[in-house]
């Protein structure tokens, strides 16, 4: 099991707009495959890093899901609503295996 960590630089004024944008991966991201964890928006410290997190399978499933994700109704609208909005500045992808659990 992969955890993909999405660092997100965003505007500070459109922080609203990163909330619905993380409302709508809430619907399409489980339902495209991935086990969701959440979107966290800033609250304290840094207004501009945002984070979103997942786990997958494996890299192989991650590709497979995000020809998913694309072909999604609620995924094509939201890839377009931060285009045309321009609050994601940045965004960096990171996959990450768990060394230690609880």
């Amino acid at each position: 099991m992969l955890t993909c960590v999405i660092r997100y630089h965003i505007d500070p004024t459109k922080r609203d707009a990163f909330h619905r944008y993380g409302a709508a991966w809430a619907e399409a991201i489980p339902r495209c495959g991935a086990d969701l964890v959440g979107y966290f928006a800033p609250h304290e410290g840094s207004t501009t890093l945002a984070y979103g997190i997942y786990h997958i399978e494996s890299l192989a499933a991650y590709e497979a899901y995000r020809a998913r994700l694309a072909a999604d109704p609620v995924g094509r609208s939201n890839y377009e609503f931060a285009r045309a909005e321009r609050f994601i500045l940045r965004e960096d992808r990171t996959f990450l295996k768990r060394a230690v659990a609880p």
